[in-house]
Formats: C-alpha cells, structure tokens, sequence
C-alpha cells in the first residue's frame, strides 16, 4: 500500500483532494485512499509504520474522522477509524493518504 515519494501533494481526481490526514484539521470526515510512510518525519520505518497503521485499521476504504487534537501543537490527534478511536501522533498520520 505504500505509494511513491512523489505523491506527497494533493492530487485531484474525481472531484476530490487527496490529503495526508495528518494536515487535516478537527471535525475532518473522509475515507482512507492508500498509505504512504516513506515522508513522514516518524521515528519508526517506513514498513514498521505501515504494518502498525494496519494493525490498527487504517485500511484502504475506512472512513476517518478527526475527534479531537491536542492543545500543545494540535499533537496528538483523536482519530475514529470506521468504529474504532485511535490517538496518533501527527507525523504518523502523514502517512495516511485520504479523501
């Protein structure tokens, strides 16, 4: 599911903008596209960071909301996951392509 380095901007297709989720602001509503975590400033691997990411639920398809954010830097981020609610720290969720 990793993309390539080059899809790190915001594409439009179909109408849609393509965001990394850790850029999306509270009350954000969208549905995962794909995982890319070769750019996210993380401090675990790229493969490290995808298979956690899944493990988690963060799935091509799953829709996302951002709950809440923290206070100091708006890190880290309440983020529901279909039924799921997960914290994630920011950079993780770089990784995180959605729509």
């Amino acid at each position: 599911m990793t993309g390539d380095p080059n899809s790190s901007q915001a594409n439009l297709q179909d109408g849609f903008q393509d965001i990394r989720l850790g850029h999306a602001d509270r009350g954000f509503v969208g549905k995962i596209i794909r995982l890319d975590a070769l750019v996210t400033g993380s401090s675990l691997s790229p493969q490290e960071l995808e298979q956690r990411l899944v493990e988690m639920g963060f799935v091509e398809g799953a829709r996302v909301e951002i709950l809440h954010e923290g206070t100091i830097r708006r890190d880290p981020i309440a983020v529901r996951v279909d039924n799921i609610t997960i914290a994630l720290r920011r950079s993780e969720a770089m990784a995180v392509i959605v729509e």
